[in-house]
């Protein structure tokens, strides 16, 4: 279906904001409870159309967020195009409506400055990003992972100096080990550039920032907490119970191998399935309103393959 006659945001799409949004640690900011990520299905690779109905329904229905990485696609660098494109054609009059977030920190480009987390590498992926998603700024800047072999206080002092410099309102950081985050809030509070929120993988299989206590240090100390791959790319939905369908991440192999799916993981989803069905949700209602529900948690990230996949996932705020 063609979707590219003029953007006019739904009117009512701030109607239920009492159940969309949580403040986002001690900050000023709110973010909506379920945030759309551009890992997959925004890419170059990617219908157009399809990427655009799924961003327009995800702001009708208060999604102001949107999360995006340097090298999210394929091929690198495309769903932030991408994005970039939407802004010029749909999201242009609603920008300071929209909390719009990037990173650096994973490979980009080949040589030595196109990977981890040096001042040059971070400070040259933000300018590229910004010229492909046609923005002056973003709302949210993350270092995408800890480098161990880079200075911490290089890493940290690029984050202060990028918003100083006007292209980022605040900073994150993603999948960084507990002393590294302490160190980082400690660092970024001196400066009066304080950390809004921390992005790691959290969901039924994976609980390593609750059992490392990552998510209790930020809920003590007033940063927000965003999940990613909260649905453990599709197990954690009926979408494997069955059999591997052709068309699955899993068949392809590229971030879901098969042998994940042991008898005894098949064993526990079932349960899953069963203790969901008995409180009247989906499998996946039931992953997400796990994780809303943790002491902490700002927001979670949902990909979208389709706008009645992203219907879906809303429903859990009304759990």
């Amino acid at each position: 279906m063609e979707t590219n006659l003029a953007f006019v945001a739904n009117e009512h799409r701030y109607d239920d904001a009492d159940t969309i949004y949580a403040r986002c640690g001690l900050s000023g900011v709110l973010l909506p409870r379920l945030s759309l990520g551009f890992w997959h299905n925004f890419g170059g690779n990617d219908p157009f159309e399809r990427s655009r109905a799924i961003t327009r329904y995800a702001f009708d229905h208060g999604i102001t967020h949107f999360d995006l990485a340097n090298n999210y696609g394929p091929p690198y660098g495309s769903a932030e195009e991408t994005l970039g494109r939407l802004m010029d054609e749909d999201f242009h009059p609603y920008r300071d409506e929209l909390f719009i977030a990037t990173k650096a920190g994973y490979d980009m480009w080949p040589g030595p400055y196109g990977n981890w987390g040096s001042r040059k590498y971070l400070m040259a992926s933000l300018d590229q990003s910004l010229k492909r998603m046609h923005l002056d700024y973003v709302d949210l800047f993350y270092s995408h992972r800890y480098d161990p072999n880079t200075p911490l206080e290089e890493t940290l002092q690029a984050l202060v100096d990028i918003v100083r410099a006007g292209k980022a309102l605040y900073i994150g950081i993603s999948r960084w080990p507990l002393q590294a985050l302490k160190r980082a809030d400690e660092y970024l509070r001196e400066r009066d550039v304080p950390l809004l929120i921390y992005q790691g993988r959290l969901n039924l299989l994976d609980r390593e920032p609750m059992d490392e206590g990552i998510l209790d240090y930020c809920d003590r100390h007033g940063i927000g907490f965003i999940s990613f791959s909260p649905l453990a790319q599709g197990l954690l939905t009926d979408r494997y119970l069955n059999g591997i369908p052709a068309d699955s991440r899993m068949a392809q192999g590229r971030f879901l191998k098969e042998d994940r799916l042991t008898p005894e993981l098949m064993q526990y989803l079932l349960q899953l399935k069963t203790e969901a069905e008995v409180c009247g949700h989906s499998m996946a209602e039931h992953a997400l309103r796990w994780i809303l529900d943790q002491p902490g948690i700002t927001s979670v990230l949902v990909g979208a393959s389709s706008t009645e996949q992203l219907a879906k996932n809303l429903q859990c705020l009304t759990i």
